[in-house]
């Protein structure tokens, strides 16, 4: 063979290599790229989720708070009735004035364990606590997703920058991306009222 044969083989060979690696590098920003968008994509599904719970978890707390509150109301107010059907008992002076005492104390007796019966496990204090759980596991959740969010672009930027990448970068239109930054005023704590 001729040495201008082994010449064009010697760049022929160079231009694979350099066509091969640009293939590479280009690819490599792509997958970098997208994963970023896909973990930009996992941190919006963490504030929906976000969204859509927590609101609803409050209102089941509120609900249940309520509903504990008139139930307990009750309660007081039969043990009133009760406390005012003992009296009644203790001051009858006639076996009449006894019975309807006596039947008086019955109705609330019976009322009561209606209620008791029925609702026998009033605790707001867990649901609070669940909530509160609740609250904590979500924002720890979102809290992952932007750290992974950031570390994406992160990993995508050192791609977008580092040499011989940077140049295909540039031919290609992959530019340096943001990391995730808090609203302004987020460093305040979030108030959930009831």
């Amino acid at each position: 063979m001729k040495t201008s044969s082994w010449v064009w083989i010697g760049v022929g060979v160079i231009v694979l290599i350099l066509l091969l690696t640009l293939l590479g590098t280009y690819n490599g920003l792509v997958g970098a790229d997208e994963n970023v968008n896909k973990t930009w994509a996992n941190v919006q599904t963490a504030y929906q989720r976000r969204a859509d719970l927590i609101p609803n978890l409050v209102e089941t707390v509120k609900g249940y708070r309520d509903y504990e509150a008139a139930t307990l109301t009750k309660i007081v107010g039969l043990r009133s009735e009760a406390g005012k059907a003992k009296v009644n008992i203790d001051s009858a002076t006639t076996p009449e004035q006894l019975q309807a005492a006596s039947g008086q104390l019955d109705s609330v007796l019976s009322r009561l364990l209606v209620i008791v019966e029925q609702y026998p496990d009033l605790k707001a204090s867990q649901n609070f606590l669940g909530l509160q759980d609740e609250l904590a596991g979500t924002e720890n959740r979102v809290k992952v997703e932007r750290d992974n969010f950031n570390e994406a672009v992160r990993d995508y930027n050192v791609k977008v920058r580092k040499f011989p990448s940077n140049i295909v970068a540039g031919w290609f239109g992959f530019n340096v991306r943001t990391n995730f930054q808090a609203d302004a005023g987020a460093e305040k704590v979030v108030k959930v009222e009831f």
